[in-house]
């Protein structure tokens, strides 16, 4: 029976215990159950720190690890070769109250941005003087305080928010991803990147001369 282990590491893993152990941060695969079994459970890192903190560590360093531990395994790395352990302290979860409040916190914030944005931007682009224009061009007089163009524009603006966003509770047009969606991920990975790309620079302040 094969002796080799794959390892599949993800570039960030949220673990809640102080004490992380391989199979808490990496998928595992191999023909021997017992490798198995002896890899996922060797301890990786010993977090002493009563704080949520993120801690870049290197595949190599696992890999060193398992050859200490059995250096008749042999370990095939198909993830990322550097990854980050991401430690966030056990908390009480809120109740549907808090979960409730937070949400509205969050629209309610959400809706307020949109609106100044999308006002500010009209002010800017001089939205009503366009509209006024318009409407002298097709009906030949002067607008009144309100016209079908500001209600089509406004219905029109709704709708192709919900439209883009493609997200609506948890209805949904397709399964593609929404763009809010692609730019979160873009962020966690752009935040990843730069906590290991920061780890491996951390010697680079050091005087040499």
């Amino acid at each position: 029976m094969s002796r080799t282990l794959y390892l599949k590491l993800a570039q960030i893993t949220e673990v809640h215990e102080k004490e992380v152990k391989l199979k808490d941060v990496a998928e595992l695969y191999s023909d021997d159950p017992a490798v198995l079994a002896k890899c996922g459970a060797l301890k990786i890192r010993n977090i002493h720190e009563d704080r949520d903190k993120r801690y870049v560590e290197s595949v190599l360093d696992v890999i060193r690890k398992i050859t200490e531990m059995d250096p008749s395994i042999q370990v095939n790395n198909v993830g990322e070769t550097d990854f980050i352990i991401d430690y966030k302290r056990p908390r009480k979860q809120p109740g549907k109250t808090g979960k409730w409040l937070k949400a509205l916190a969050v629209a309610a914030v959400s809706f307020c941005g949109a609106a100044f944005a999308i006002m500010t931007f009209n002010n800017d682009a001089s939205v009503n003087e366009v509209f006024a224009e318009l409407y002298r061009m097709a009906l030949g007089q002067e607008p009144g305080h309100f016209s079908i163009l500001e209600l089509s524009y406004s219905i029109g603006l709704a709708l192709g928010i919900l439209v883009f966003f493609n997200h609506f509770a948890v209805w949904k047009l397709n399964t593609d991803p929404t763009p809010l969606e692609v730019e979160m991920r873009l962020y966690e990975d752009n935040i990843s990147k730069t906590l290991i790309q920061n780890d491996g620079r951390k010697e680079s302040d050091v005087d040499v001369t």
